[in-house]
């Protein structure tokens, strides 16, 4: 295995299928067994998901809600789309727990860095919801940082694209993909991956990210058996 320890970033709207919002109990079945691969091949797996097909403060806040007030609503929504991610997945016999940076006690562990490291070695799904905490960070960002906390050796971004491109592929016909991109020219020409914060705090802690579709069956499999499959985001 290329990868032993890995942290798989979902947006909230993957969750969707495709319904305009809320889950897909379909889509949720067909990630957990996605994963569930990948797990069987003993790679610890770390999640982080978004909270877009619910809530997302920014939407709030063009409406005129408050920014704080908004990001805490998309907070919540995270751990609802966590809550039912954790449903699927034991559904599909793998041990998991949901770890919130906001505290819920009734149905979810906080937070605790060597609590999720120990939960990782015992071979069971880490599922972070909650973002970092705090208002004015994304789930991307809340990403990056979980893996560099819990030392994992990638981060996997699951999307609907199959990689970057220097344009949206879904609107420009010529977009043409990278294979392999360093942190530098992501920043340089203002390409939508990550936010800046996220890309930044990658390239310092020299955590690579692979941006990939998480649609298509055994992508997430054949990644972690080394294949050259989306794009590559490294120093």
């Amino acid at each position: 295995m290329k990868y032993k320890r890995v942290l798989l970033k979902l947006s909230g709207e993957a969750l969707m299928g495709n319904q305009q919002y809320g889950i897909d109990p379909k889509r949720l079945s067909e990630y957990a067994q996605e994963i569930k691969k990948i797990v069987e091949k003993n790679v610890e797996v770390a999640i982080v998901i978004g909270g877009g097909n619910i809530f997302r403060g920014l939407t709030g806040v063009s409406n005129g809600m408050d920014r704080v007030q908004g990001d805490y609503m998309g907070m919540l929504a995270t751990i609802i789309n966590g809550l039912a991610l954790q449903s699927a997945l034991e559904d599909a016999d793998l041990n998991t727990r949901l770890l919130t940076s906001i505290e819920m006690k009734q149905v979810a562990e906080p937070f605790i860095k060597r609590r999720a490291v120990r939960h990782l070695e015992k071979g069971r799904v880490v599922i972070f919801g909650g973002g970092t905490g705090n208002p004015y960070f994304t789930t991307d960002t809340a990403a990056v940082l979980r893996a560099i906390e819990i030392n994992a050796d990638v981060i996997l971004k699951g999307t609907r694209v199959d990689g970057i491109y220097t344009s949206d592929p879904e609107k420009d016909p010529n977009a043409k993909k990278f294979g392999e991109i360093t942190f530098k020219e992501v920043m340089n020409k203002g390409l939508k991956v990550m936010d800046m914060t996220a890309i930044t705090l990658s390239e310092e802690n020299k955590l690579p990210i692979i941006v990939f579709d998480m649609n298509k069956e055994d992508n997430l499999n054949n990644i972690i058996s080394g294949e050259n499959i989306g794009t590559k985001v490294d120093l």
